[in-house]
């Protein structure tokens, strides 16, 4: 007889082990759902990022790939050369026309007056004396008039007239740098260098050649893609 049984009954109202009620809990179909959607979405996650760091060892990053694309330029392909032509002579002239050179009027054809403005004796004449020797024809040297004499802050100015070739200007200005240009009422095609403040020495011959062949045969601007 079962201890969960009364005394003095027996029988049919006998209680026996089999007839224990369960008291498990019955589980929740939502849960079981959303526990399966969370192990999905987590494999989804992680198979995602062993994709990406694939990509990114292997450099195949959309980023880098569109940097890359904006960095570089499309090139095309180089043209056969013709017989007895070189075939990187016409890649060169093909990727990059070279701009005409221009023309410059030769120290010699240039006249410079060389006045001082600033309180250093003798700097016009040293000066003057170096310009001849690089070529230039050297007119007046003194110190500067009374218009410009311990005015000139700068390096120096370069003063000619109206019509004076630009040209000259230019070559004049790589014996020195910092000067400015102005213009007067002269009708003559000469120059006046007036010396400044700022003005230590001319350029070296050797700087000043470079900066002059610069002049005559410009650089050509690169590509624009």
């Amino acid at each position: 007889m079962s201890m969960l049984t009364p005394p003095g009954m027996g029988g049919k109202y006998r209680v026996t082990g089999a007839a224990y009620p369960r008291m498990s809990r019955k589980r929740s179909r939502p849960r079981i759902v959303l526990a399966v959607l969370g192990s999905v979405l987590a494999l989804a996650l992680v198979g995602y990022g062993a994709l990406q760091l694939i990509d990114v060892f292997r450099g195949d990053s959309p980023k880098r790939n569109t940097a890359a694309g904006a960095k570089d330029c499309p090139t095309t392909p180089p043209k056969p050369a013709a017989k007895g032509g070189s075939t990187a002579a016409s890649t060169a002239s093909a990727s990059a026309p070279a701009k005409p050179a221009v023309v410059l009027p030769p120290p010699g054809e240039i006249t410079v007056n060389v006045y001082n403005a600033t309180p250093r004796a003798g700097l016009a004449k040293a000066v003057g004396d170096e310009l001849a020797k690089r070529g230039f024809v050297v007119g007046q040297v003194g110190n500067a008039p009374a218009d410009f004499d311990k005015k000139v802050p700068g390096t120096g100015i370069l003063l000619g007239s109206p019509t004076t070739d630009e040209a000259a200007y230019s070559v004049l200005g790589t014996q020195l740098t910092g000067t400015t240009q102005q213009n007067d009422t002269r009708e003559t095609a000469d120059i006046d260098l007036i010396l400044g403040d700022a003005f230590k020495e001319l350029s070296t011959k050797e700087d000043a050649d470079k900066a002059l062949a610069l002049l005559a045969n410009p650089v050509p601007a690169p590509a624009k893609c």
